[in-house]
């Protein structure tokens, strides 16, 4: 395919630009000094997303534990409701980063999660652990989203790939240990502690963040710094997004998906959305999400991109430690095991995937690489059987995770390319929240096959007991009490119906592989925003002291 150049966006007015050069605007200053100070902010961040990513990772191998514990049936709201609050959440991080600072803003989203950990922990039913979920996921899209900004203020995007693959390293740590911990832990009961871990871990990252993160903050007042918000935008973007979510939860499973209790909300989600399409383009004076971020077709792939490779990730990374422990009888430690394929793939080849963007200052090939990969590996996912052999399962989750790693660190850069770099803020805002609105469906729509799929695959024997179909991650417990051929006939049911899942995950890579073919290529900026900088009067102190 020939290469054409598309012009970055530039905010500076009158000034003529190399299309092959990005321009530097009067906001723009070269890459931040690496001194100590960087590095303990860099440091600090690792920590955070470790937080994060541990929770993520671990979470889904004790979830048969925790639903049967806990007595609940309603298993997709342990994740749905997490991603929803944080996906929520996400556009206004943004926002209060812009108005109040980075520092107050990921200060404030490590209590949130610290504080939600420790109820997931103490937990005494279901609906008080979903609630719990709720206010962890506020803290965690915070998290996530001051991570991804903080990097791009202090990060050149011509260097941001190896930085952004090195806090892969925190990453990797955590879906490696991740799934061995959950399992560990559910395995002797102790699930609780997966969540008390997280106050440890919390703690750390808000410390190193008090001490180091010394960031330029906005003038002006409380009252001021309120009125830059924009809250109107805020409140319809949350209302719409919280309609859609809990649509697409219970479409399918609680309800059928022509029930009114869908379509309502489903409507409402759909219209909200275009409502703040509409109020944003013509009446909002500070943008949550300006209009400008779409102007372009090649941020616009990025943001689809990011969308449908986190739809598969999470389908993934949710739905096959269940072929595990309910097709094959894994237990939660050796499901687990069982994942190396994917946790030790993803993370590793984000940070050399990361490093080649760096080094060849091209991100498309990477991308195209990615997606080819991933769609390889989830046809291979469709292959699995009761009875495959274990190689033939974690081969098929490597090329997966190889592909998934590639996207992961690549999918920043078609986003941001074109975009000034005073955009950095609302762009990675919108960047995660497509990425955890994507993680929604990922585990929406692979509930809603799951379900529809055991309703007509499950023999009447089981789906007539008191643990039928509608509750089918808390069967998992108890398929080892079955007696045969019974046994046999529902691991072969859940095979079947995860199988559906992997189907619909390698159609979604193939159209994410077409939508990666409209990008162009765009030079990668060398500069970042003088105003997000570190304060270098307070980093000057601190060093001479």
């Amino acid at each position: 395919m020939a290469e054409r150049t598309e012009t970055p966006i530039s905010i500076d007015v009158g000034k003529e630009s190399n299309p092959s050069t990005p321009v530097i605007s009067a906001t723009e200053k070269p890459g931040t000094n690496r001194g100590w100070h960087f590095w303990g902010i860099f440091l600090s961040l690792a920590v955070a997303s470790l937080t994060s990513a541990l929770d993520l990772s671990a979470i889904s191998n004790a979830l048969p534990v925790i639903v049967n514990d806990l007595h609940g049936s309603q298993f997709v709201w342990v994740s749905s409701a997490y991603t929803l609050s944080s996906t929520a959440f996400l556009p206004m991080s943004g926002g209060l980063a812009q108005a109040f600072g980075r520092r107050p803003v990921i200060l404030f989203s490590l209590l949130i999660f610290g504080i939600g950990s420790a109820m997931c922990g103490a937990a005494p039913s279901m609906n008080f652990f979903i609630a719990a979920r709720t206010l962890q996921g506020v803290g965690g899209g915070g998290i996530l989203s001051l991570t991804a900004i903080i990097i791009s203020d202090l990060v050149p995007l011509q260097e941001r790939g190896l930085y952004q693959g090195l806090i892969g390293i925190s990453w990797a740590l955590a879906t490696a240990t991740g799934p061995l911990i959950g399992g560990a832990l559910a395995q002797r009961g102790a699930w609780r502690w997966l969540f008390y871990l997280n106050l440890f871990t919390t703690t750390l990252a808000a410390m190193f963040m008090f001490v180091l993160l010394r960031l330029k903050n906005p003038a002006g007042t409380i009252r001021e710094k309120l009125a830059r918000m924009d809250w109107i935008g805020n409140f319809i973007v949350i209302a719409a997004s919280s309609s859609l979510l809990i649509a697409l939860t219970w479409g399918g499973v609680q309800y059928p998906w022509s029930s009114p209790r869908v379509l309502t909300p489903l409507f409402l989600g759909v219209a909200g959305f275009g409502a703040f399409v509409y109020y944003e383009a013509n009446y909002a004076k500070n943008p949550l999400v300006p209009i400008s971020l779409m102007s372009n077709r090649t941020t616009v792939s990025g943001y689809i991109q990011t969308f449908i490779m986190s739809i598969i990730m999470l389908a993934i990374t949710y739905y096959l430690p269940l072929f595990y422990q309910a097709c094959q009888g894994a237990s939660p430690i050796a499901t687990g095991v069982d994942m190396f394929g994917m946790t030790f793939t993803v993370a590793p080849v984000g940070i050399i995937g990361g490093a080649s963007v760096a080094a060849s200052k091209r991100y498309r090939p990477q991308l195209w690489a990615g997606w080819c990969l991933l769609l390889i590996g989830t046809g291979l996912l469709t292959l699995l059987e009761v009875d495959s052999g274990r190689g033939m399962s974690i081969g098929a989750q490597a090329v997966s995770g190889v592909g998934l790693g590639i996207l992961l660190t690549a999918s920043f850069f078609p986003v941001l390319a074109p975009l000034p770099v005073s955009a950095n803020a609302h762009a990675v805002a919108f960047l995660i929240f497509m990425r955890t609105f994507g993680q929604v469906w990922g585990v929406a729509v692979g509930a809603t096959v799951l379900q529809n799929q055991l309703v007509q695959r499950l023999p009447e024997a089981f789906t007539a007991a008191p643990q039928g179909a509608e509750i089918a991650y808390a069967s998992v417990a108890v398929l080892d009490s079955l007696p045969q051929p019974l046994q046999g006939e529902v691991r072969a049911a859940f095979a079947h119906s995860l199988r559906v899942i992997w189907q619909v995950m390698a159609g979604m890579a193939g159209v994410g592989l077409g939508v990666s073919l409209t990008m162009e290529h765009v030079e990668l900026r060398s500069a970042t925003d003088r105003e997000w900088d570190l304060d270098e009067k307070r980093v000057g102190a601190d060093e001479e002291g």
